[in-house]
């Protein structure tokens, strides 16, 4: 049976289209979807992200012990509230999840995991901590939800006190800091600036509801994921996974190499990197109607490759796709759909950031 979040019953009464997510009943739309899109790159959008794993990691190797597990480097994170993305990789490189780690204090981080891996990532996570004076606190009883848009840190910090509101105004990108009953970080996954906002589970209604009176629109998984493919944001289990490497996903900026640090993953990395990589993520434009989704075969003169997530752009008005096409690719390509080859570009993501299109990509 499908799991439900606190929000449950408040997407029933806005009217919400409800679909199994991951093992969870999530909303897709409230009606709309190209609305809810257009509304989070032009005003403020929320989503209901409770179904995302909340995992603090606690004791005196905390530090040490996530700077094994994952492929950046947690030496970068020294200023208290401070955060980044990363991968968590298997002895092949593969990718197991792909999260965001905050430092809190020396014995404490909090990382934050995907719904639809939580049983393997939570298996992994305890398996690695094993060996280390840590422990790994799963934290159901929070709920959390992402404010994104233009407008949405503003329609924030009206329902803040005023104490709280200056401080969080203050919080730069990939900085979180808990404030009262809500833990605030200034992180998100549209490519507009927002906030994902944790709290406990019986808070999580009357939140909703104050930022619905504020002006924020609520926002389905529809949604959500054509703004995250347009700020060239990967999804997991689509873009990557345990069979695919960071090199071979577009993250490769998200690995940290150039140090005598040992983790999970890191030798296979350096030997992809050796004998060179032969396959890489890039973004694709549909020239002309059509539709891209994943798994249409991607032509290209370097050789065959596959579209990974696809989909119509509301802010383009294009299709547009993620692909893993052979290292060589470049400029134009075809797409298999339905036994007709259509021409694409090859661009590099993201194709929008902002409310604005990147440059290169039309």
């Amino acid at each position: 049976m499908p799991k439900r979040t606190p929000l449950y019953a408040a997407h029933i009464a806005a009217g919400a289209r409800m679909v199994d997510f991951g093992g969870w009943e999530m909303p897709i739309n409230y009606g709309s979807q190209m609305k809810e899109h257009d509304e989070v790159r032009q005003a403020a959008g929320m989503f209901d992200v409770s179904h995302m794993t909340v995992v603090d990691i606690n004791g005196p190797q905390a530090r040490h012990f996530l700077s094994y597990l994952l492929a950046n480097d947690v030496a970068k994170l020294t200023e208290p509230g401070r955060a980044f993305y990363t991968c968590m990789l298997n002895q092949q490189g593969g990718v197991v999840d792909d999260l965001i780690t905050y430092f809190l204090d020396e014995d404490f981080f909090r990382i934050v995991v995907n719904a639809a891996t939580h049983d393997k990532d939570m298996a992994w996570i305890d398996s690695q901590a094993r060996a280390f004076d840590v422990v790994a606190n799963e934290r159901p009883e929070l709920a959390m939800i992402a404010v994104q848009g233009p407008k949405a840190r503003e329609s924030v910090l009206t329902l803040l006190p005023e104490s709280d509101a200056r401080a969080v105004a203050a919080l730069r990108p990939f900085r979180a800091g808990q404030f009262g009953e809500l833990f605030i970080a200034r992180t998100g996954y549209t490519g507009e600036d927002g906030f994902e906002i944790s709290m406990p589970a019986e808070s999580a209604v009357a939140f909703w509801e104050q930022l619905i009176a504020a002006g924020v629109a609520p926002c389905g998984l529809g949604a959500r994921d054509t703004l995250r493919l347009e700020a060239g944001m990967n999804l997991y289990g689509q873009d990557m996974d345990e069979n695919v490497t960071p090199f071979e996903a577009g993250l490769a900026w998200t690995v940290a190499l150039k140090d005598d640090r040992a983790f999970i993953g890191k030798e296979a990395l350096l030997d992809q990197k050796a004998r060179g990589v032969d396959n890489k993520l890039v973004g694709l434009v549909l020239q002309g109607r059509g539709v891209l989704r994943p798994g249409q075969r991607v032509v290209t003169d370097a050789g065959e490759g596959m579209i990974t997530s696809g989909s119509f752009s509301p802010t383009l008005q294009q299709a547009i796709a993620f692909a893993r096409v052979p290292q060589a690719a470049g400029g134009t390509c075809q797409v298999d759909i339905r036994g007709k080859l259509l021409d694409c570009n090859i661009v590099r993501p993201p194709f929008v950031r902002n409310g604005t299109v990147c440059e290169g990509i039309v």
